[in-house]
Parts: C-alpha cells; structure tokens; sequence
C-alpha cells in the first residue's frame, strides 16, 4: 500500500478527489521516491473509483512520473467496470480471490494506491505485506478515512523512517506474521 495520509488518518478531504493537502508534502524527495516506487514495481492496482479519477488524470499528464504511471501495467478491481480504456490496464472481478496468484507471478512489488474500500478488503484477507504511508503534517478533521472501523488488529514492524524537507515523514512498515 502506497498513500498520503494527513496526521489524524484522512487520506481523501472532504469531498471526493480533495487531495489538496499533498501539496503541502510535493516536492524534488516525494517525486523521486515516488519514481524509485514505480522503477520497483510490476503493477498497480486500483479499486473502480480511484482507477478511474488516475486514468483520468495521468493519461494528459506528461514528464517522468507520468511516462511510469502510463507504461506500467495496472489491475482496475470492480465487479461493475466492463472496459477499461488506460493503457495496459487488466481488469480484475474479484480481487481477494485474484491478486494472490497475481502477486505470486509478479517480478516486482504491486502497489495500491488510494483506493480505501480496496485496501480495507485486502487489509481484511491479510494481503497486504507493507503499508507504506507519507503522514501530511495536517490535521484536515473531516474527510475520508484510509483505515475504516471493523478492520481486524494487525500488527507491524517499522522498516523504514523518511522525514522530507517539507515536514512530511514516509514511514514503511511490514505485516507481522504471527
């Protein structure tokens, strides 16, 4: 898992796509990490939603980040999508049952990206092996919660701290295994 998160949990504002509050994290550190992420990985998956607002998105962007989120192959989970016009993009119906075999074929790591519904299913299954979250010094007290409520404990080990120069800290931890 791959977010930016604010300080008291929001990963999404108010309203749907309010991703303001990552403006205050952007920057020469965020953008080079994010392509050493992308370098690393075989794919991407999304849940419907947020696959359609980054196809949206990043199909008119251009530069670096960009090139990598077009080229890299993408799994648009949605029981309800039936076309997927993103480039190299698969969609998958039922991504608990899915993903693993997915995963266990993949030459690099799959990140999600946003996606909360998605990312609470898969936290529910026990797919995930590292959560890597980018804590936005704010505090936005409303919006829309990466870790929702009914989520079963899950306990982590921190791998990795990054503290960036705008006060933003990406922190990498790994699932423990009981």
């Amino acid at each position: 898992m791959w977010n930016l998160i604010t300080l008291d949990g929001f990963f999404e504002g108010k309203k749907a796509w309010d991703l303001s509050f990552h403006q205050l994290v952007w920057g020469d550190e965020l953008e080079q990490y994010s392509i050493e992420q992308l370098d690393s990985a075989s794919g991407l998956v999304f849940g419907k939603n947020t696959y359609e607002g980054m196809a949206d998105y990043w199909q008119k962007e251009q530069g670096e980040v960009a090139d990598r989120m077009n080229r890299i192959k993408k799994y648009a989970c949605s029981s309800s999508l039936t076309k997927a016009d993103w480039n190299n993009t698969t969609i998958i119906k039922d991504a608990v049952a899915e993903l693993p075999a997915i995963k266990s074929e993949a030459d690099g790591d799959l990140f999600i990206f946003g996606s909360s519904k998605l990312s609470n299913s898969l936290t529910k299954a026990g797919l995930f092996d590292e959560y890597r979250l980018c804590v936005v010094p704010a505090i936005l007290g409303t919006g829309k919660r990466l870790f929702m409520e009914g989520l079963p404990q899950t306990n982590l080990s921190l791998l990795e701290v990054k503290p960036l120069k705008s006060g933003g800290v990406i922190l990498k931890y790994e699932r423990k295994l009981s």
